[in-house]
C-alpha cells in the first residue's frame, strides 16, 4: 500500500494530523492529486478494524450456502404435507427457481449499486432484504394451500435479490479491506470470509433438519419447514448492526467515480476479462450440476425408500462436509502458487476424477460402494478447490476498484446462468446415457475450462489491486476522460469503535 507511482505528473500534498481524543489518523488529498497512486497509511488500531471490516462484509453469505442447500429439503416435508396434487414438479421449480432469478438480478443491481453510492449502502440494503425475504418464507400462508406456495415463491424470489447482491458488494468489500491488512495474504483471508462461509452454510443447512426432527418428530412438520426457513433470519441478522457502523474501504473512498461513470472506454478495455471470468464461472456453475446426480446415486443406495427423513439429512450433510476441506485447502495454495495454477490445478484434477467416476459408476456402486464415496469426496474437494475458491476471488481483484462491484456482478450472474443452462442441457442426456452420460460431458469441459483459465487468467500479486487503479486512470487519461471526476475528499482511516475492539466510537469519512 505504500508504493507510488513512478513519473506521475501530479504531487499528492497531505499532511497526518493525530487526534488525541479519537486516535484518528487522516491523510488529506488534493482534487487534484494523483488519487490512484497516493498511498493510505494504516495504524494497528486502523488494521484491526479493517479485519473486522473483512469478516463482516462476507459473513452474511452464509445465508446463500444455507438458503441453497434447505430447500432442497424443505421440498420434502411440503410435499408430504400437501400432496403431488398440490405440490408438483411446477411448483417446486418455481419456488428453487425464484430464489435464482432473484439471485440474477441482485447480482446486477448491486453490483452498480456498490460502485455508485457506496458498498457500505450495498450492504446493508441486501442484509435487509436476505432478513425480510427469509422471515417471509417461514411466515408464508394463504387461503388456500396453492396462495401459501405462491407467498413462498414471491418471497425466496424477495431472498434472492438480496442473496444475489451479497455476492458483489461482500465480495467486493472483502477484498478491499483484506488488501489494507495482509495483501500478501489477501486471498488466503478472501476465501475463507467468502465461499468458506458458503460451503459451511451447506453443511449448516444439513445439520438444522436433523435437530428439527429430533425434536418434533416426523409427524410434526409443519414447524419443521417452517423453522428451517426461518433460521435463515439469523445470519444476517447478526451482522446487521456492524454493517451500520462500518465505513467504505479506504480505497473505495479514494478511487471511486462520482459521476459519469464511463462505461464504453471500460467495456472496450475489459471486455476480454470479463469473457473470461464470466465464462469460467458459466462453466463451473455448468458442470456443477453432475455432482447433484451422483449425490442422487449415493442417497439412493444408502437410503432405502420410505426411510426416515433424519436418516436422508444425515447423509446430506456427509456430502455437504466434502466441501469443507477443499475451501481451505485451496485458500492455503492460492497465495503460494497463484490463483491462476490454482483454479486450473482444480478444473483438471475434478475433470480426471470425475472421468473415472463416470467411466466406472456402475462398476463401483455395486462392488466398491464406499470407494466410490471416497472418490465422490475429492471430486467435490477439487471443485472447490480451484474454481470454487478462485473464481470469485479472481473476478474481486482483477478490475479498477471504480467499478469492480459491477464487473463483479455481471461475471456471477453470467454463472447463476450456467446453472440454469446446465440443468437444461443434461436432462435430456440422463435420459438417453443415464447418469454417466451428463457427468462425462460435464468432466471433459471441466478439463478444457483448466486449460483455458492457466492461459487466459491473468497474474495477480499483492500489489494487483493498486497497480490496476493506477493503469485505469492513465488510460481513462489518455482516452480524454476527467479524472478529477475521481472522488478527491481526505481519506480517514477507521481506527476506533465497534469495529476495532474498543467500542468508543464508530468509523467515519471526515
Amino acid at each position: 500500500m505504500d508504493s507510488t507511482s513512478s513519473g506521475s505528473n501530479h504531487h499528492a500534498e497531505g499532511h497526518h494530523s493525530q487526534d488525541t481524543k479519537d486516535n484518528v489518523q487522516v491523510q488529506e488529498e488534493d482534487v487534484g492529486s494523483d488519487h490512484q497512486s497516493s498511498p493510505v497509511f494504516f495504524t494497528a488500531k486502523s488494521k484491526r478494524a479493517a479485519y473486522f471490516t473483512t469478516i463482516f462484509s462476507g459473513a452474511a453469505l452464509f445465508s446463500d450456502g444455507y438458503q441453497s442447500g434447505i430447500i432442497s429439503f424443505v421440498q420434502v416435508p411440503l410435499k408430504l404435507i400437501y400432496g403431488t396434487e398440490i405440490f408438483n414438479a411446477t411448483v417446486a421449480s418455481r419456488i428453487s427457481y425464484s430464489m435464482f432469478v432473484g439471485a440474477v438480478i441482485g447480482q446486477l443491481g448491486f453490483g452498480v449499486i456498490c460502485d455508485r453510492i457506496g458498498r457500505k449502502i450495498g450492504l446493508v440494503s441486501t442484509t435487509l432484504l436476505v432478513i425480510i425475504g427469509a422471515a417471509m418464507c417461514a411466515a408464508s400462508s394463504g387461503t388456500t394451500p396453492q396462495g401459501l406456495l405462491w407467498m413462498l415463491v414471491i418471497s425466496r424470489g424477495i431472498m434472492g435479490v438480496g442473496v444475489g447482491g451479497e455476492y458483489p458488494c461482500s465480495s467486493v468489500a472483502a477484498g478491499e479491506s483484506a488488501d489494507e491488512v495482509m495483501p500478501g495474504r489477501r486471498g488466503f483471508l478472501f476465501i475463507m470470509v467468502t465461499n468458506f462461509v458458503i460451503d459451511l452454510g451447506y453443511v449448516i443447512s444439513a445439520l438444522v433438519p436433523i435437530i428439527l426432527l429430533a425434536i418434533f418428530g416426523e409427524s410434526q412438520l409443519e414447524p419443521v419447514w417452517r423453522l428451517c426457513l426461518g433460521l435463515g433470519v439469523i445470519p444476517p441478522l447478526s451482522v446487521l448492526y456492524f454493517r451500520l457502523r462500518m465505513a467504505d474501504p479506504a480505497r473505495y473512498r479514494k478511487s471511486h467515480i462520482k459521476r459519469k461513470v464511463p462505461y464504453l472506454l471500460i467495456f472496450k478495455r475489459y471486455w476480454r476479462r470479463l469473457l473470461t471470468t464470466g465464462g469460467l464461472w458459466f462453466v463451473y456453475d455448468f458442470i456443477s450440476y453432475p455432482s447433484g446426480v451422483f449425490s442422487t446415486t449415493i442417497l439412493d443406495v444408502v437410503v432405502a425408500p420410505g426411510s426416515p427423513l433424519i436418516q436422508t439429512a444425515g447423509w446430506n450433510t456427509l456430502l455437504y462436509t466434502f466441501y469443507l476441506p477443499g475451501a481451505v485447502a485451496g485458500a492455503l495454495l492460492v497465495d503460494k502458487i497463484g490463483r491462476r495454477k490454482t483454479m486450473s490445478l482444480g478444473f483438471i484434477a475434478q475433470g480426471i476424477i470425475g472421468l473415472i467416476l463416470g467411466g466406472c459408476l456402475n462398476l463401483l456402486v455395486k462392488n466398491c460402494f464406499p470407494m466410490f464415496v471416497v472418490m465422490y469426496g475429492l471430486f467435490l474437494m477439487m471443485g472447490e478447490l480451484g474454481p470454487g475458491d478462485t473464481i470469485g476471488l479472481v473476478s474481486a481483484e482483477i478490475w479498477p476498484t471504480s467499478v469492480r462491484g459491477t464487473c463483479y456482478g455481471i461475471s456471477a450472474a453470467v454463472g447463476k446462468v450456467g446453472a440454469t443452462v446446465g440443468t437444461l442441457a443434461f436432462q435430456p442426456l440422463i435420459e438417453r446415457a443415464g447418469n454417466q452420460g451428463p457427468f462425462l460431458l460435464g468432466s471433459g469441459i471441466a478439463i478444457i475450462a483448466g486449460i483455458i483459465a492457466f492461459f487466459c487468467i491473468p497474474n495477480i500479486g499483492p500489489d494487483s489491486l493498486e497497480q490496476e487503479d493506477r493503469d485505469f486512470k492513465q488510460y481513462l487519461e489518455d482516452n480524454g476522460f476527467d479524472t478529477a471526476q475521481f472522488m478527491g475528499e481526505q481519506v480517514v482511516v477507521p481506527v476506533e469503535g465497534p469495529l476495532d475492539g474498543t467500542g468508543k466510537g464508530s468509523p467515519s469519512l471526515h
